[in-house]
């Protein structure tokens, strides 16, 4: 459907207004479709390379929001605070609170498609805000409604840094302790679309498994591994015994 389509044009200024944007706001409509336009609706005009600058322009307005915020907190906090905010999850959630899957154009086989809806979610999202962005060049559209979000996010994370992102908190953990990235080995268990443990992920480290993780997806598998993983090294290093003594077992 073209934006020049009266009932697509009303679609897009609904979601607009659901934003919390005036109805006079400087957004390019053309824009606005293609950020809300699925693969599988549209094979050439999509959301896909908007999802591309959308990626920085989420990471820009969090490193604004987080810089401004909390003037105090070390680079190191605000890095992965940022990690946080602006993973596929958190993304898909805020999309989600906007009822975004109402507007996206999309194959009846992409809407059925539960698997893949966060990060259908997410990508969607982050082309929103790459067309908000290009219509001023700056973040005045996208600020003012994000914020909000961000605040409450923040107050989540900053209690609970594992919270939302365990893969994240875990290789933080090993690169500031031994200069090493954990190693994920994901395998696919069931065969069943929509399976809750249709794959089951594995974390190593120093040549050792430290966690298995089930999930719908990999990612959810592989956050499911990380946050045992996690549990386990710091348990580890708690009682104060080294990789290298456990290994040597």
């Amino acid at each position: 459907m073209s934006v020049s389509d009266s009932r697509r044009h009303s679609q897009l200024r609904q979601f607009s207004l659901k934003l919390g944007l005036p109805e006079n706001a400087p957004i390019q409509w053309r824009l606005l479709d293609l950020a809300l336009t699925h693969p599988t609706a549209s094979v050439e005009a999509n959301y896909e390379r908007l999802e591309f600058v959308g990626d920085a322009v989420i990471r820009l307005a969090a490193a604004e929001f987080l810089f401004q915020t909390y003037p105090t907190a070390s680079e190191g906090e605000l890095s992965a605070v940022r990690g946080a905010l602006v993973s596929d999850r958190t993304l898909a959630e805020i999309a989600n609170s906007y009822g975004l899957d109402r507007y996206l154009l999309m194959s009846n086989s992409a809407f059925s498609d539960r698997v893949g809806r966060e990060t259908r979610l997410a990508a969607a999202f982050e082309a929103v805000l790459a067309a908000l962005y290009l219509s001023t060049h700056d973040l005045r559209l996208v600020h003012p409604w994000l914020d909000s979000h961000l605040q409450r996010l923040t107050d989540i994370i900053r209690s609970d840094p594992t919270l939302q992102n365990y893969k994240g908190a875990l290789q933080s953990w090993t690169q500031a302790r031994y200069q090493m990235l954990p190693e994920y080995r994901v395998t696919e268990i069931g065969q069943l679309h929509g399976d809750a443990e249709r794959f089951l992920a594995e974390v190593w480290f120093q040549g050792r498994s430290w966690g298995e993780g089930k999930g719908q997806s990999k990612k959810a598998a592989e956050q499911a591994a990380a946050q045992v993983a996690l549990l386990l090294l710091q348990q580890t290093e708690a009682v104060g015994e080294t990789l290298g003594n456990r290994d040597g077992r």
